[in-house]
This record gives structure tokens, sequence and C-alpha cells, in this order.
């Protein structure tokens, strides 16, 4: 039968250097909670329990994460002194299953990856396994002390390094796949019997070595997946150690970016061969690019499937929207949630579009807002026309059939229809429907008055 696996995240400090009214777990990478990060790696693996040690700000950390992980069951455990990593641990015991095993992870450390994780479990035979990593500068770290035959027997901390131990490599991370019932034995009998009058998870080490366990211990892939987070340098180290992953894993799949140190991911992004990404960009949520796409400077992109062969131009925010093959955008454009664009349609400098679907060629090319509208294939909307979808109180659907021709500096009042290959003439107010390869007028006639005077100010 396989085995149980528990997680236990902890979770309770508070982050003093910070300089946050936010507990330190709550703090972003990425766009998302460094206990957010922690949550989905664990998603990766087949977890039968997840428990969450809280502490300062515990009711805030709470409320954050049952919003964003209503779907995963999390069982929450108050630390309400700080007194440890063991005890910390401890706090779990309750909730802890007396068989199977349990990985211990900090909220503060986001980015230890799902496939470590696995292979921590998998090395965990004999009881007990742990994550560590060989430095070149291990000054204030915790050591491994290996015997003759290279099995783990102790973990020196700097201050109690002796001058030979000081110049071990290896280090602890504090991340542990621990058989539960060595947890339920060990963790009742430690003592903080120390200069700090703590509960150290290490000395779980020292008791396993003690009871002729054999611990096993692997590596990351990468170093930043055990460094945790303390204050705002470590944070946005970690950051870009994490945004240079990211991108360095797409360049891999054919993306070429114009400067891989000035782009943001906050989520995932997918993208196909050939796709080019200018300087500052910033993707966020879910973000598929097809084959062929260029995407030029500062451009902020969420939650959006942009198919092939299109051109986006600088600057545009393109949000909740699908994209189909061969469309150009902007500059300056801003499509807004429920967006649908068709085939080789096109969205020029500073448009706004919002909840609608613009079909296959259309255009509407300069300074427009079209909003809760349906516009059919072919058609050309002129600068400067708004679709006046709202009353103060309703929204309301405009809907401009196949070939229509919208003028300049056209309103179309909804609810409208616009009825196929119609044309509305230049400053029109529409209000009623109109027909089908009609012409559409909507404005007052135009007058002249002859020798007319401007006013001048008056002379005080």
């Amino acid at each position: 039968m396989t085995s149980s696996l528990s997680v236990i995240i902890l979770a309770a400090g508070k982050g003093t250097r910070m300089q946050s009214a936010k507990p330190k777990v709550l703090q972003t990478l990425a766009g998302k909670p460094l206990l957010g990060h922690v949550l989905d790696t664990c998603q990766q693996l087949t977890v039968d329990e997840t428990i969450v040690v809280y502490g300062f700000g515990g009711e805030q950390v709470q409320t954050v994460i049952d919003n964003q992980y209503a779907h995963l069951p999390i069982t929450w455990v108050a630390q309400t002194e700080q007194l440890g990593t063991g005890h910390a641990v401890k706090m779990a015991l309750s909730q802890l299953p007396a068989e199977g095993q349990s990985l211990i992870l900090y909220g503060d450390v986001p980015l230890v990856s799902g496939q470590t994780l696995a292979a921590l479990q998998s090395a965990n035979t004999a009881g007990m396994s742990m994550l560590t990593l060989t430095v070149n500068e291990p000054f204030g770290l915790g050591r491994i002390k290996r015997n003759e035959i290279g099995d783990i027997v102790a973990i020196v901390e700097q201050k109690d390094a002796s001058s030979d131990e000081q110049q071990i490599t290896e280090i602890n991370s504090g991340i542990y796949c621990v058989d539960n019932a060595l947890l339920h034995k060990y963790l009742p009998e430690l003592s903080n019997d120390n200069a700090q009058q703590e509960y150290y998870l290490t000395d779980i080490v020292k008791m396993a070595v003690a009871d002729g366990i054999t611990i096993a211990a692997i590596e990351p892939e990468h170093a930043f997946e055990i460094e945790g987070v303390n204050n705002r340098q470590q944070l946005a180290n970690l950051e870009r150690s994490w945004q240079s992953k990211l991108v360095a894993d797409l360049q891999v799949a054919g993306v070429q970016f114009a400067d891989p140190t000035r782009v943001d991911i906050r989520g995932s992004l997918n993208a196909g061969q050939d796709v080019f990404i200018d300087v500052n960009v910033v993707f966020e949520g879910d973000c598929t690019l097809g084959d062929n796409v260029y995407i030029e400077a500062g451009c902020v992109i969420k939650n959006a499937h942009i198919g092939n062969a299109c051109y986006i131009k600088p600057y545009c925010v393109i949000d909740n929207t699908t994209i189909g093959a061969g469309v150009d955008i902007g500059p300056f454009a801003h499509l807004r949630p429920d967006t649908i664009l068709a085939d080789n349609s096109k969205v020029g400098n500073f448009v706004e579009i919002k909840k609608s679907t613009i079909g296959k060629g259309s255009k509407v090319n300069h300074l427009s807002y079209i909003g809760d509208a349906t516009v059919g294939t072919g058609v050309n909307i002129g600068a400067g026309t708004i679709t006046c979808n709202y009353d103060g109180i309703n929204k309301s659907q405009t809907i401009i059939e196949d070939n229509v021709f919208v003028g300049s500096n056209s309103s179309l009042v909804a609810p409208v229809t616009i009825n196929n290959t119609a044309t509305i003439a230049a400053g029109s107010v529409i209000t009623k429907d109109v027909d089908a390869h009609s012409l559409a007028f909507g404005r007052a006639r135009q007058t002249a008055k002859s020798s007319y005077v401007r006013p001048t100010k008056t002379q005080k």
C-alpha cells in the first residue's frame, strides 16, 4: 500500500525586517503570495493532508489563502508562541496521522520545486531524508557533518562549529521528509536547553542518528529552491532568480527576448516558436502565445490567448482576451475582459474594447470605445466611434453585422442593430436600428452665418 503523504508548512513568522503590516508569507513574488507558491507546488504531488502552522496575522493569512485556494482543503494550526521550528512542527502533531510520511516546508521558502520534493520523498526509505546544498560561502549556515563512510551524523550550527567543521560546504536547508511515527516519537522529546531557549527541529536529526537511522540527503537542481525571504532585498533577489529561470526555459523553447532581464512573468506563459518579446513586457495569470507572435515594448498581458502571427504594438493592456491569428493591435490599445478578436482583425491606437467580439477582418483603427458589442466580419469602424452601452442603470448590446461601414465620430446608442452592409455617415448619433444596405444619417443640419464676429474680452 502506498504510504500517505502529509505536508506541514511553517508560516507563523512575522517578518519584522520586511517593514510591512502584512505577514511575511503574504508578501508577493511573481504576483503570488509566498505561501501560495508552496501550496501550488504541493499540488503537483499526491498529498493527503495539508497542514499550515500560522502565527502572526493568522486571520489575515487564512482569509487570503482560503479565498485563493478554496478548492484546497487546508488544516490550520495556531502557534501562539514563537518558540522555534521544532515547536512549530510539534503544534501540528495533533492533526498528523500516526503513519505515513510528512514533508516539512516553509511558507517563506517559496520556490522549492515539485520535482525536488518528489525526489526527497522517494529518498526517504529509512525514515528520514533531507534537502541539503553545497555552497561556496557557507558562513552563518548549519553544516552537514558526515562520518568517514559519508553518512550524516549531525547538523552543526555556525556558532558551534570547530575550525574544521567551518570548512564544510554542505549546508542544511531545513526541508525534510520524515516518517510520521518518528515525528510523533521525537518532537515531544525536544528540549529548549540552549542559548535561544527554542525547540530546534534540527535536533530530530541527532535523535535519528542515535537510533541508527540512515538519513538520506539530496540536493535541488537550483540553489534558489532553498532560499528564504526575510527582507525586501532578499525578496527582490529571489524574484530576479525566478524570472531568470522562467525566461531561460522559454528561450530553450524558442522565444527571443530583447533583454531577458527586463520582462516579468507573474503566472504561467506558454509560447510557440519564433516569438519575440521586447523590453518591459509583463505577463500575468495564464497566458499563451502562438507561433510568430511579436510583442513590442511596455505591454501588460493578463490571462490572454494570442494566436499565431499576431503583432502587438507598444504599451497595450490586454486582459482576459482571446485573440485569433494574424491580428494587429495597438499601440496604446486597451482590451478588457471578455473581448474576442477574430482572425485578421485590427485594433488600432487608443482603442478600448470591453466584452465584445470583433469579427474576422474587421477594423477598429483609432480612438474608439466598443463595449458590449458584437461586430461581424469585414466591418470598418471609423475614428472616434463610441458604442453608448450604459444608460446609467443597465448595459445594452450593440450589434453590427457583416460589411458595415461606420463613419468617424459616430455614437451608436444601445440597444441598436446595424444590419448587413449598412453605412453610417460620419458624426451620426444612431438611436434606431439601421436597415441592411442603407445609409443612415443622425446629425444636425449644418448652418452658416455670414459676417460673423467673434466675441472679444471685456476690457476692465
